[in-house]
């Protein structure tokens, strides 16, 4: 398609056009859009991108501009950057060299323009180690100099506070004196002193125009040296970008090439497309980045068990070999236990109380960098730095940990099994749930502030109650607790760290997380993974799970070991693969669980293992002999249009969901939540800069009273240990571990509407 020509340039004209740049062997040249301004080259892929993604610029003031033949030619600066251009024709091509070299003489030009007010150093780029020193040792000679003048203004006015006062003295002394002879001598001595006066006013001025002179033409070059820090401090972030990119599309290119089979799927957009080796190092960023992790050698196989295992009834399971890992009479009765426990159909479910929500406003379309914030962030606890909505979604992390029941069913099933082992299953099922709600939830939740509550009553509903309460502030730290008519509580204590390591965000969460069963007393504990926020800097972001958990009966003894593979471009696995294992107290394997923390988790019955052929590492590898697996657990599908509701679940949906009777210091009650939710993110940023200064006034309220009760400790306990309203920290004897225990008295003051004693923290 043929372009109109743009005129030729003059001095100061800004030229913009299409030229071919190299970009690599495998691409070759690419058509981009050029922009020559101010003595800068700069290039985007379209013209659209002008108004927001440069994708390289290049000052012209140190660069070498050489025509290699009729239509190419090569612009660098001394190796940083070089860009390889065609042009269309010869005749553009020498439209665009013209335009360059008169862009090159006005930069340089312009340039001596702004060095030649004084400064003797040697000419050489601001981030040169001469050219800093020299810098240095100016502005040192330009302070010591100001400092002087100052010392002589200081002088100057001492004189004349000196000399005014020994003239009012004087004049004061004249009016009493007789005329005669010494009125003549007064006169005398008050013309001498007003001498004096006039003279050190004369040096006070000259001092301070010498100071205002030196000042302002000092005050020009500092401008145009902050100037050129900042413009350099742009060029270093650009370069930063631009590294982070290469390496990016080196590693992709070199796996591409080496390692990856052409059909290997892409974990961050779920599914299909291949991961291509290709891409342009400078300037192709459209592609995501993933996490870099090796693959573990898998510790087990499993393999279909013997068909006799099948076909064996209750009057003929004496044969099994002491390798079984499951004692003969067992076998059909926990199997057969599992089996319908998880495929009967369930019983009519009691009606909802209300019509509850199934949409919420779809998120608005703000753009704000992240790289721009998150750039100061590399090695913090982000916990501590402020961040505004733009980057969260409207629900506090006390609705993120009630999100954990969203298949609370799972537990009501685990607290109908006879077997510790069958219920080991399902209580390790519902520790993979918990994640499945987070694979696109790339929005970071609201920080409670301290004292704020979220209830969660779904008595009618679904048969529990849940009560979250934030116990404290720095560490942050939210307690949990849940009761079902169904015979199980679940009481959990999470602490987050999180650090920003430039190129991904990890979250760590810290503390346990606890599961009784009324019926059988069978006391389960367990953590939670790292959670890994991938492509802070430049892709589309996206979340992976990695680590290790051991769900622990502390009764019998009983284990199981689950696995979060992270993903590794070396991995031909599912992404997002979990596997685990169910042991008794002596070790002996009864179950293998394996499928994805975003989609499914499969149960298999171990009939006999045996010690199989050694891994990768040199490690023997055992081997499983199942029955087959059977679903254990499935994702519910997301709501329609969940895309533009922050891919929120159903459950998620009903969370800040207004209702009446719940506690002032609920979540619901948040004011900036609130506004985020209905769109209006200017001023949820404001109301949440209120609320954060609010809770910064009443920390150091609280601080000062520890002081004060540390000066008087016959007063009473030190205020600075926080004392939560409805948790009390307590030992837990089954765990051996520490953490807040509901102590009851919440609902009992919601059916009185006794919330006289809840704080204003809103």
């Amino acid at each position: 398609m043929s372009e109109p020509k743009p005129p030729t340039p003059t001095p100061g004209d800004t030229y913009k056009g299409w030229l071919f740049k190299w970009t690599n062997y495998i691409k070759g040249y690419q058509r981009r859009w050029f922009v020559l301004s101010n003595g800068l080259l700069s290039y985007y892929r379209t013209q659209a991108e002008m108004g927001h993604t440069c994708r390289g610029t290049i000052n012209l003031a140190t660069a070498n501009i050489a025509v290699e033949d009729s239509c190419n030619f090569v612009i660098s600066n001394g190796g940083a950057q070089t860009y390889h251009l065609k042009a269309s024709s010869e005749v553009e091509r020498q439209r665009w060299i013209t335009a360059l070299e008169l862009a090159k003489a006005k930069a340089v030009h312009m340039q001596a323009e702004s060095d030649d007010s004084g400064d003797d150093c040697p000419a050489a780029p601001p981030s040169s180690g001469q050219g800093g020193g020299c810098r240095n040792l100016e502005i040192q000679s330009t302070l010591r100099t100001l400092g002087s003048k100052v010392e002589d203004l200081n002088t100057c006015n001492d004189l004349i506070v000196k000399h005014g006062s020994a003239l009012q003295r004087s004049l004061s002394e004249l009016e009493g004196i007789r005329v005669g002879v010494e009125m003549g001598d007064k006169m005398r001595q008050v013309t001498e002193r007003a001498t004096l006066f006039r003279i050190t006013s004369n040096a006070m001025i000259n001092a301070c125009r010498d100071f205002l002179s030196l000042a302002q033409n000092h005050s020009k070059r500092w401008q145009k040296a902050l100037q050129g820090e900042r413009d350099q401090r742009i060029r270093l972030e650009e370069t930063l970008e631009q590294l982070a990119k290469q390496h990016n599309h080196l590693e992709r290119a070199f796996r591409g090439a080496t390692v990856l089979p052409s059909s290997f799927s892409n974990p961050a957009l779920g599914n299909k497309g291949g991961v291509s080796g290709k891409g342009d190092a400078s300037d192709e960023d459209d592609d995501n980045e993933f996490f870099d992790a090796m693959e573990d050698p898998a510790e087990f196989i499993t393999v279909p068990a013997d068909p006799k295992y099948h076909r064996r009834s209750g009057s003929n399971i004496s044969g099994l070999s002491n390798e079984t890992g499951m004692d003969d009479q067992s076998v059909n009765f926990d199997e057969l236990s599992l089996a319908s426990n998880s495929e009967s159909p369930q019983p009519v479910e009691l009606q909802s109380v209300r019509q509850r929500r199934t949409r919420i406003p779809d998120k608005p379309n703000y753009y704000l960098n992240l790289w721009s914030i998150m750039k100061n962030c590399i090695g913090k606890e982000l916990s501590k730095i402020p961040m505004p909505v733009n980057f969260n979604e409207p629900l506090s992390m006390l609705q993120r940990l009630s999100e954990d029941l969203e298949y609370y069913e799972l537990l009501d099933k685990a607290s109908k099994c006879q077997s510790s082992l069958e219920q080991m299953c399902y209580v390790a099922a519902f520790t993979v749930s918990s994640y499945s709600t987070t694979v696109h939830r790339t929005g970071k939740p609201f920080n409670p502030l301290l004292g704020e509550t979220f209830e969660l009553d779904r008595l009618r509903d679904c048969g529990y109650r849940s009560l979250c309460e934030q116990v404290s502030h720095h560490p942050p730290a939210a307690a949990h607790h849940a009761l079902s008519e169904k015979g199980w509580t679940l009481r959990q204590e999470i602490t987050l760290a999180s650090k920003f390591r430039g190129k991904y965000l990890s979250i760590m969460p810290l503390g346990s997380i606890q599961c009784l069963f009324d019926k059988s007393n069978n006391h389960y504990s367990w953590k939670k993974v790292t959670t890994t926020v991938h492509n802070i800097i430049v892709g589309k972001l996206w979340i992976d799970q990695s680590g290790e958990i051991d769900v622990v009966n502390h009764k019998t003894g009983d284990r199981c070991h689950l696995k979060f593979a992270p993903y590794s471009y070396f991995s031909r696995d599912v992404p997002r693969k979990v596997t685990g294992v169910v042991t008794d107290k002596d070790g002996k394997a009864h179950y293998v669980l394996s499928g994805t923390w975003d989609e499914k988790m499969e149960f298999s019955r171990i009939m006999q293992s045996s010690k199989g052929e050694n891994g990768t590492e040199g490690k023997q590898r055992t081997v499983y002999q199942t029955l087959k697996a059977k679903e254990i657990w499935k994702k519910n599908p997301l709501p329609d249009g969940a895309e533009n509701m922050y891919f929120f679940s159903s459950l998620a949906l009903t969370l800040n969901e207004l209702e009446e009777g719940v506690a002032p210091t609920d979540s619901r009650r948040r004011p900036d939540q609130r506004l985020m939710e209905d769109g209006r993110w200017d001023e949820a940023n404001a109301e949440k800069q209120r609320l954060e200064e609010k809770q910064r006034i009443v920390r150091r309220e609280r601080e000062r009273e520890a002081v004060k009760a540390a000066s008087s400790p016959e007063e009473g306990a030190h205020p600075d240990n926080y004392q939560a309203m409805w948790f009390e920290k307590l030992d837990d004897p089954a765990s051996g571990e520490t953490l807040h225990v509901y102590k009851g008295g919440y609902w009992e003051a919601k059916d009185q509407g006794g919330w006289d004693v809840c704080p204003e923290i809103f």
